[in-house]
């Protein structure tokens, strides 16, 4: 339903209507300030960066060429000005090495807090190197496949396939030695990392 409104709006704002464009945006700007936090972990800087990702998209709509939907053209524009963002001005990040153990390691279960857990996945992602936590945000936290995170991050999907692998060997050497085998295996099934 949205792809064909997408395109009605388009076409719209592309035939002199630019008021059409507030469809997109409306459709649209949860989803792109819910990535953009995923980079950067700060909501404010997320909404900035989101509302240039729409300035741009507006300014290059007549780039998009249909052999995407609209909504994989629009995602692999934020995500590159995401990361050319954050590349310009990093995220304050801390190294694996430094990422907390998670508060209560006696629960009442054996096993740590959810949010002690999600905590702790969530800080190491974000002290991944920036190839891999890129790839790791689109593919598991932002749901795309990875045909489309490689869309968006302008990359063969070989290349994000080998990210990814990476991303997640390191991911669950530092969640081992934080979380204890059991539940680092539990909290990356449930985290989506296989």
């Amino acid at each position: 339903m949205s792809a064909a409104e997408d395109e009605a709006d388009v076409g719209r704002v592309l035939a002199g209507n630019a008021g059409a464009f507030e469809g997109i945006v409306r459709r649209w700007q949860r989803p792109l300030v819910n990535l953009a936090y995923r980079f950067c972990q700060d909501r404010g800087r997320a909404e900035e960066m989101a509302q240039e990702a729409f300035l741009r998209a507006y300014r290059s709509l007549g780039q998009w060429r249909k052999e995407a939907i609209f909504s994989t053209w629009l995602f692999a524009l934020a995500t590159k000005l995401f990361c050319s963002e954050l590349r310009r001005v990093p995220a304050r990040t801390v190294s694996l090495a430094d990422v907390a153990e998670p508060k209560d390691p006696g629960a009442m279960d054996g096993g740590f807090e959810d949010a002690d857990r999600d905590r702790a996945v969530r800080q190491s992602v974000l002290a991944l190197p920036a190839r891999y936590r890129e790839a790791i945000i689109l593919f598991y936290f932002h749901e795309m496949d990875v045909a489309t995170a490689a869309q968006s991050l302008g990359l063969p999907e070989g290349t994000v396939k080998a990210r990814l692998s990476r991303g997640r060997e390191i991911l669950r050497n530092k969640l081992s030695s934080l979380l204890g085998a059991p539940a680092e295996e539990e909290m990356l099934v449930r985290k989506g990392v296989p």
